[in-house]
């Protein structure tokens, strides 16, 4: 893909006429974490406490949902975000869900994914899963799959912004 522009300043840029629409493609960094850790907090509990899962039971479906997140977290960077159309509404389309982010790497309310989308996606997966996976191990998987989302969108911030002192952050 052909980079046109990328801005190294801080500065942002309008992606919508409708402030409704531009105020919901902004976040704050914290937002995802004070939205999500409750969620991965009450699935966990549900696997436990409810659901009564073995310890190996419990475990099997983290290491299962951590895997299954790597794995959406790759192809849809890698197949769909990446994926550049031909068309001008595509283009459009692109631009909005991820382009905006290599244009502007800078723009820190547009680092994490806004709950506009965040939310309808981990709807979205989470009734996927509900059809797919068995109860028993559904609730841990899905605690998780979206501990693996928080952990990459957080750890996504900090590379971006974060000033890492210690040899072990420089790398």
């Amino acid at each position: 893909m052909k980079k046109l522009f990328v801005s190294n300043s801080r500065e942002s840029t309008r992606m919508f006429k409708s402030n409704i629409l531009e105020s919901l493609s902004k976040v704050h960094y914290s937002v995802p974490l004070i939205i999500y850790i409750p969620v991965i907090v009450y699935f966990g509990w549900r696997a436990l406490a409810v659901v009564h899962n073995t310890a190996w039971q419990f475990i099997g479906s983290l290491v299962a949902g951590l895997l299954v997140w790597t794995l959406t977290e790759y192809v849809m960077h890698r197949f769909v975000f990446h994926f550049v159309p031909k068309s001008k509404w595509g283009l459009r389309l692109h631009f909005l869900f991820h382009g905006v982010h290599h244009d502007y790497p800078s723009d820190a309310l547009r680092l994490v994914l806004p709950p506009s989308v965040s939310i309808p996606l981990a709807t979205g997966f989470y009734f996927l899963f509900y059809a797919l996976i068995p109860e028993i191990y559904l609730n841990g998987f899905y605690s998780a799959f979206m501990t693996g989302y928080l952990f990459y969108d957080i750890t996504h911030y900090a590379l971006h912004h974060a000033t890492f002192q210690n040899a072990y952050g420089k790398n």
